[in-house]
């Protein structure tokens, strides 16, 4: 029987969210001695770095780590400046254009992070929670831009350059679409009552229920029959 000691080490991106918490999850399943890494970037919905707590604490992980990089200085979104959040969107607007959400670069400033942490832990993996289906047009959940990160990821390392590293980043969710993760979590054992997805939640950590997040979850868990265990403001949800 394979002990916890001896099970590789990855890190894995956690947000807080649906898909996150799934790609966690997966990594566990998969025999990982799964590494939580967060950032605290100064988005406007920070509830997510408890909601990711809450689902490090619940999953096991082996540590959780939350960082600050503060892109607020930089702005250029409406997660990290004062641009409204769009609302009320219909799938047809969701699916065109990279939206106004998109965060300048995220995923390869916190893969470089978790390129840096899975060096020290001695791991080739790294788990993110890509989508190419209900990805809202981010350019950096592509397959061809995680490709092309692995590739960079060897060259840029000591363990890399000493053939100790070849990087892989694991994107389980790449393919799948909301209601089929969901469906993947529910039968591992993901409790979404723990995560948040929200763009725009209120200061208790309620949803909005009208932002693009949130309508792509509830759309996930509508075709999944499964209620969403979200708190949500009763104003969003049209009460």
């Amino acid at each position: 029987m394979t002990t916890p000691e001896a099970r590789p080490n990855a890190v894995v991106l956690l947000s807080g969210g649906v898909d996150s918490a799934t790609t966690f999850a997966i990594a566990g399943a998969a025999g990982f001695s799964a590494h939580a890494l967060t950032f605290r970037y100064g988005q406007r919905h920070a509830a997510e770095v408890d909601a990711a707590g809450r689902v490090a604490r619940a999953l096991g992980a082996a540590e959780h780590i939350v960082l600050d990089v503060d892109l607020r200085r930089f702005g250029g979104s409406a997660l990290t400046a004062d641009i409204p959040v769009p609302k009320d969107r219909d799938a047809t607007e969701i699916g065109e254009g990279i939206p106004v959400t998109y965060v300048p670069a995220r995923n390869t400033i916190f893969l470089a992070f978790a390129l840096g942490w899975a060096e020290v832990l001695g791991s080739q993996d790294v788990f993110l929670g890509a989508n190419v289906l209900d990805y809202s047009g981010y350019p950096d959940c592509r397959p061809e831009y995680l490709a092309a990160f692995e590739r960079m990821a060897d060259l840029a390392t000591k363990a890399g350059a000493e053939g100790r590293q070849r990087l892989t980043i694991h994107a389980p969710l790449l393919k799948l679409t909301k209601r089929e993760i969901i469906e993947r979590g529910l039968a591992l054992g993901v409790d979404y009552a723990l995560t948040l997805s929200c763009y725009d939640p209120s200061p208790a950590g309620e949803a909005c229920g009208r932002c693009d997040a949130c309508q792509l979850r509830l759309k996930g868990f509508a075709e999944a029959g499964v209620a969403d265990p979200a708190r949500y403001q009763a104003v969003g949800r049209g009460a």
